[in-house]
Formats: structure tokens, sequence, C-alpha cells
């Protein structure tokens, strides 16, 4: 293998019927791909999975001690020294709420919360206050601008801007 891998599961029934299919899974493992790349890891793996929000409110509870729905959890499953190995896991109910209130297509919105996880699981955070003026935000955005634009090209309604809180 010549870099990580990356697989990319959809565990929600209304994702896969509303298009999550094999495009939007090539194009969430093209982000962490992209990620992982701009930071130089060569080896790892990394799982995302797509789920309702249910289970991210579950996850979110239970490991988290937040009871709330979120967009993306993400788990670090590696230590100090050790290949990347991560889970993420995209709300993709709410994913597709925030798309819409902030008048971004799906895939966007998608791509996006698929690199923040990826940030994550690599060990970098972001302030509770001021988010979308730090360094996180900014590097994740112009991540984003890369993958989409190296993509299909496809950025209806879009225009840059972070998950919300």
């Amino acid at each position: 293998m010549t870099g990580p891998e990356v697989l990319v599961d959809v565990d929600f029934a209304a994702a896969a019927e509303a298009g999550a299919c094999a495009k939007t899974r090539l194009g969430l493992a093209r982000a962490v791909r992209a990620t992982l790349a701009d930071e130089g890891t060569k080896h790892g793996e990394i799982s995302l999975t797509l789920v309702g929000d249910d289970r991210i409110r579950d996850l979110n509870r239970d490991y988290l001690d937040r009871d709330r729905v979120t967009d993306v959890i993400s788990f670090a499953l590696h230590g100090p020294g050790e290949p990347l190995l991560a889970d993420i896991y995209i709300g993709y109910p709410q994913a597709l709420r925030q798309a819409a209130e902030l008048g971004l297509c799906a895939h966007e919105e998608l791509v996006r919360l698929a690199i923040h996880g990826t940030l994550h699981a690599m060990g970098y955070d972001h302030p509770e206050e001021d988010r979308f003026a730090s360094d996180f935000f900014r590097r994740q955005e112009a991540l984003v601008e890369r993958v989409l634009a190296a993509g299909d090209g496809s950025r209806e309604n879009s225009r840059a801007s972070s998950n919300p809180p």
C-alpha cells in the first residue's frame, strides 16, 4: 500500500437511499486522503462512517458526555509514535441540515466534515471561542477548496464557510 487506507461506509439506510452512493464514498475518501497527504501521513487507517441522528447522538453522549446530535465525531485510536488509526462518524442528516442552512450543496458539507474529522484524528483541535478565525478552520477551508477544485467541479450553491457550532 502506498498510503493510508481509507474505508468509507454508510451505516444509515436513509443515506444510502438518498444518494450516499459510490460517488459520495469516493469523494469522502479523496477528502480524507488529501488531508493526510497535506500532513505527510504515509501509513495508517481511517474508517469513516455515515450514521443517522440516533447513532451520532448515542456516540456523543456515551463517549463525550454531550447528549445531543452533532455533525462529526472523531476517535483517534493510535498512540504516540504509532501509525494513524482512527474512526470518524459523520451525522448524515445533520450534515444535510447544515448544508441547507448555509446554502451549500450536501457534497461540500460532507467533504468539510470528513476533513474536519480527519484533522481531529491527527491530533489537531480548535478553540471553542473564535473557532472560525482559528488556524484549524483556515487550514480546513483551504483543504475543502483544494479537494472540491480537484474533484468533479460541482460547487453548486456553495460558498466558503465552516460547519456551525
